[in-house]
Order: C-alpha cells, then sequence, then structure tokens
C-alpha cells in the first residue's frame, strides 16, 4: 500500500488543508443549513413490496439477490412498504395487508428481524442509496399493543368500540384519535427510533389526508431537528402539504385510482394539450416542493390493474415521460421486469423476474437523471418549457435546461405515425440521443419522426473535448490540485467540503469519457483524499508504470449544486 504521507511536500500540503478545515467546520456550523437536497437532486425512487419480492420474501434474500441489481440499475432511494408486525384481528387474506400495523417499534417476523433490516440498511447505505419507509399514522390494526395500554387514543362509535376510518371500506384497522397529545407523542417517539435506531433517511407517509395538518407540521419539524437531512413524502395530492414540512408530494392528478391524465390519454378522451395543461398547473403550483411521478405502485398495480391493462402501448412511453418531464419518477418493484398481473394485496404473490427491455429504458433514464442538471429535482430554472410542433393535439415537444446541460425531447401521445415539425428555436442544437448514442444537429426547421406511442429523448452534445466546460458556480467545496502532478502511477486527490455532502468524483480521458468513479457517497464536512491508482505493470528494474496511456486527463468532483473541474497529467 502506498503511504500518501511519505513525501515531505505532501505533509506540508496536508497541513494546509487541515488548517484551512477547521476554518470551514466553523463556518459551514454558522451559515450552513443542510437539508434532503443535498442527496436527492438526481434521484429516483423505487417501491419494494418486500412480501412479493423474492421466494422467501425476506429482507436478507433481498439485500443477498438485488442491492446489487438496483445499484447497477441507478436507482436513488429504495422504498420498503410497511415492516412492521401485522395484525391478525380481522386481518383480511392469508396474510393480512402491511398497512395493518400491530407493534410500530418491531418488525414483521415473516419479513425478518430488526437486526436483519438494520443490515440491510447499512448495505444499502453503503452502496450510495437511500432508505424510506412507509408509516401508517392514520389507523392500526385492531390488536395493536396499543388497543391494550391506550384505549383512549383510539376513536370510538356511539356504542364506545374502536371503528374503523370513516368513508372506507378498511374493516382490518381502527381509526387512532389526534386529540389526544399522548398519541402525538407516541408516534413522533416511534417514528424517531427508526431514524435514530435504525438508520432511514425518511418516509412516506400513508394516508395524509385522514389526519390533522397540524400533527404533520409537528412532526416533521421534531424530526428533521433530530436530521436535517431527512427525507418526508406525503401521500397525497394537496398544494398544502409542502407547507407542512413535506418534501414531495403525490401527482395523483397524472395518473391515480385508474384515472388521471394518463389514464385519460390511453383512453383517447385527452390529449397532448392536456397534458401540457396539468403540467402547467404543476410549475406554477410547485417550486422548491418535488412531485411523485409514476405510472404504478402498490395500490395501483393490485386494485386498478398493471400499467400494461390501463395503458396499453402508451406504458413504455408515459415511463419514459414521467421520467423527465419533471419532479421525481417512482418504479414499483417489478416494472423494470415487465411485471404482467395484478400482485395479492393480502397475500403472497412472488414477482417473476425475468429479462425485459423496460430494464434498458430505467436503466439509461435513472442514469441520465444523475448526471444531467437538467432533470434535477427541485430547481425551478429547469421546469420544462414545451416546443411548439405541426401537431399540438398529439405531439409533447419539450426542452429541459440548466447550466450547460439540456435535453430535448418528443413524445407521440397517439396511436398514428407523425413526423413532427418544429421551428422552435428553444430545440436547436446538437444532441446525442440517450438510447441509439446517435449525434444529430438541428440549427434550422427540422423534422423528427417519431413512431405511434413512440417517443425520442436526446441531450445536449458538447462536441468540445475540454471536460472543464461542465463546472458550476455557487462552490460549496474546494477542490485541491492533484499531488504528484504530473504522476506515474498514482496520485492523491484532496478535497474540503464546508459541509455534509453527497459527492461524486469522477475521472475522464482528454476525449470526454469517464475512466472511472472514484468516490459516489454522502460524505461529512471536513477534508478528503482519495487516492487515483490506475492499472500499473512491472517495468525494468521492478519500476511500476500506469497501464493508461500517457497525457491528459481529468478530474471532476460534483455536489448537488457545484461541479468543478481540474487537469493533471499522466507521465509515463
Amino acid at each position: 500500500m502506498i503511504n500518501l504521507f511519505d513525501n515531505n511536500k505532501f505533509s506540508k500540503l496536508w497541513k494546509s488543508i487541515l488548517r484551512v478545515s477547521a476554518f470551514l467546520n466553523v463556518f459551514a456550523i454558522l451559515v450552513s443549513a443542510q437539508d434532503h437536497k443535498s442527496w436527492s437532486y438526481n434521484l429516483n425512487l423505487y417501491e419494494v413490496n418486500t412480501r412479493n419480492y423474492t421466494a422467501s420474501g425476506t429482507f436478507n434474500e433481498f439485500r443477498l439477490n438485488h442491492l446489487d441489481r438496483l445499484k447497477e440499475m441507478g436507482v436513488g432511494i429504495i422504498w420498503f412498504m410497511p415492516v412492521n408486525p401485522i395484525g391478525s384481528k380481522n386481518k383480511l387474506g392469508s396474510l393480512g395487508s402491511p398497512y395493518s400495523v400491530k407493534d410500530y417499534f418491531a418488525v414483521n417476523p415473516e419479513l425478518g428481524t430488526l437486526e436483519d433490516f438494520k443490515t440491510l440498511v447499512k448495505a444499502i447505505h453503503s452502496k450510495g442509496m437511500f432508505v424510506i419507509i412507509d408509516w401508517v399514522a392514520n389507523h392500526t390494526s385492531w390488536d395493536n399493543v396499543l388497543t391494550a395500554t391506550n384505549p383512549e387514543w383510539y376513536v370510538k362509535n356511539t356504542s364506545g368500540n374502536f371503528t374503523s376510518p370513516a368513508g372506507t371500506n378498511w374493516s382490518d384497522v381502527i381509526q387512532l384519535d389526534y386529540s389526544k397529545r399522548g398519541l402525538r407523542d407516541y408516534m413522533i417517539g416511534a417514528m424517531s427510533f427508526w431514524v435514530k435506531e435504525v438508520g432511514v433517511d425518511g418516509f412516506r407517509c400513508d394516508a395524509v389526508s385522514f389526519m390533522p395538518g397540524d400533527f404533520w407540521s409537528e412532526a416533521n419539524s421534531k424530526l428533521k431537528a433530530i436530521n436535517p437531512k431527512l427525507f418526508m413524502l406525503a401521500e397525497d395530492d394537496k398544494y398544502a402539504y409542502q407547507f407542512l414540512g413535506f418534501d414531495m408530494s403525490y401527482a395523483w392528478g397524472m395518473y391515480g385510482f385508474g384515472s388521471g391524465v394518463l389514464k385519460r390519454i390511453a383512453s383517447g378522451s385527452n390529449n397532448a394539450n392536456d397534458f401540457a395543461h396539468y403540467m402547467h398547473t404543476e410549475n406554477i403550483s410547485y417550486d422548491q416542493h418535488y412531485r411523485l411521478y409514476f405510472t404504478s405502485n402498490h395500490d395501483e398495480n393490485s386494485w386498478y390493474g398493471t400499467d400494461k391493462e390501463l395503458f396499453g402501448n402508451f406504458s413504455e412511453t408515459f415511463a419514459a415521460l414521467t421520467a423527465t418531464v419533471g419532479g421525481m419518477q417512482l418504479v414499483y418493484g417489478g416494472q423494470e421486469a415487465g411485471l404482467s398481473k395484478r400482485l395479492a394485496f393480502f397475500d403472497k404473490d412472488r414477482i417473476i423476474w425475468q429479462t425485459s427491455p423496460l430494464n434498458n429504458v430505467y436503466s439509461t433514464l435513472n442514469k441520465l437523471k444523475k448526471e444531467n442538471s437538467a432533470l434535477w429535482n427541485g430547481f425551478s430554472e429547469n421546469f420544462y418549457k414545451r416546443v411548439k410542433t405541426n401537431n399540438e393535439d398529439r405531439l409533447f415537444s419539450f426542452v429541459r435546461k440548466k447550466g450547460s446541460d439540456k435535453i430535448f425531447a418528443v413524445f407521440n401521445l397517439s396511436g398514428n405515425n407523425y413526423d413532427a415539425v418544429i421551428s422552435d428555436t428553444n430545440s436547436y442544437g446538437t444532441y446525442e440521443d440517450v438510447f441509439t448514442k446517435q449525434r444529430v444537429s438541428y440549427t434550422q426547421p427540422f423534422s423528427v419522426s417519431v413512431q405511434p406511442y413512440g417517443y425520442k429523448i436526446f441531450k445536449k452534445y458538447d462536441s468540445s473535448t475540454n471536460v472543464e466546460k461542465h463546472s458550476i458556480t455557487n462552490r460549496t467545496f474546494q477542490l485541491m490540485q492533484n499531488y504528484p502532478n504530473p504522476f506515474n502511477p498514482s496520485t492523491a486527490i484532496s478535497y474540503v467540503l464546508q459541509a455534509a455532502s453527497h459527492v461524486t468524483l469522477k475521472v475522464y480521458d482528454v476525449l470526454g469519457r469517464e475512466v472511472v468513479t472514484l468516490v459516489n457517497e454522502f460524505k461529512p464536512a471536513g477534508t478528503h483524499s482519495t487516492l487515483f491508482l490506475p492499472p500499473v505493470a512491472q517495468g525494468k528494474a521492478g519500476v511500476l508504470s500506469s497501464l493508461f496511456a500517457s497525457g491528459v486527463y481529468f478530474y471532476r468532483l460534483t455536489t448537488p449544486t457545484t461541479s468543478i473541474t481540474k487537469k493533471m497529467i499522466l507521465a509515463r
């Protein structure tokens, strides 16, 4: 192993970095407030129905057999449906509903143990991904531990008995009463347990509209006092949730409960103009607040149908549309394998894992979002702008831009073949098709041929080989010049973070091609150093020499708001 501190010059540099770091750490504490955007800005959401995901339906099998696959697929945040024990009294089906919680502080033994889940959370974090869990605060099972210890925390009917939530057919659960101060403290304490003891990164909060808003405002405030970077998702569409401490809410109006504008387009009652109107409302109603876009989830799949059932030939097109037009995309576990059946909600019904073209679609779009700031979450400057075409009813085309990044897309929201004729100068530029890698240049009115139910997605292509053009302003860290430079066979790259952040450190060759990813994880504030050691071979007199070609390379460090690139030279 190479000792970076053997070199005297490097030791002096290191001491200087430490002095700078000490100042920056104090500065960060005084002026920097971190939140979830430091890590969620370029990620998607992936829902796991643990019971039906594997043969055993356990955390351990999921961890061992699927975690690496999901990382390769570009998954950013994994959402687990409720992990708590399920009530047996009045349960539905053979196994009951995961949303019928018996104990908020425990794990469903069918899925594994609490230690199994902790191990899974750590494994996910180690791979640069994040974890949120479903939280069912509105109601419990009929035999929840609270029915014995605190029956006064429940809504009662006129006979003084427990009752299911009003206006529902949820016969397996009973309604909690949030007028009780003790219940509020208990529920916030239970959620805090999963943050502090298990290390989850947030919650998907079920049925929030059944509960008082002031509870959620208080809960979100207290939970984020424990972990300011916590991510809170509200299962509701209403505008108000962005002011109650939630970071993302559902765009049910795009598609939900067998309805929504996407379903209406598939049925022929809506068209591309209706979709544009819906997105216009989204963009003027939400700014920094994220919106969740999807074509399926556990409710939709089980009760209303698979995305293929509901959308037919539009299913892949809508998957691509929800991944690129804005917000954060949700993928329901199994969609990447072409999930073709409704999964039973109250019984074991295993997902059939098979090779599907959709895996490449989701993987390509997930990775595009991670790298291309035009698709990042929570930035109003990259809201989509519609590009006018020769058929506004059937063709939906748009551009999204942020900094030097740009996405141009054309969607055919009909079953007919169209050539999209475009003269809008916003669409002009040189692009690369994100799937075929084919390069095209549009500098005057042009046409794009789009198959029925088809789409084309392009990213801006920069013909310059100077990777340094990608740098963004508003820097939140310092990136040091590598040392030694020139180097052979290895060099150290150091950087100083003003505050904790998710960072990537990548090396590119002179043609702008990625050579290696050195860092892709959440890092605490302070000074960090990474060794770049290309493959080496032993030459004459036992001297080690790099197998990489000599010449200029670039290394780029990126955080949610900043990217800095520097040049280094490999000398052989």
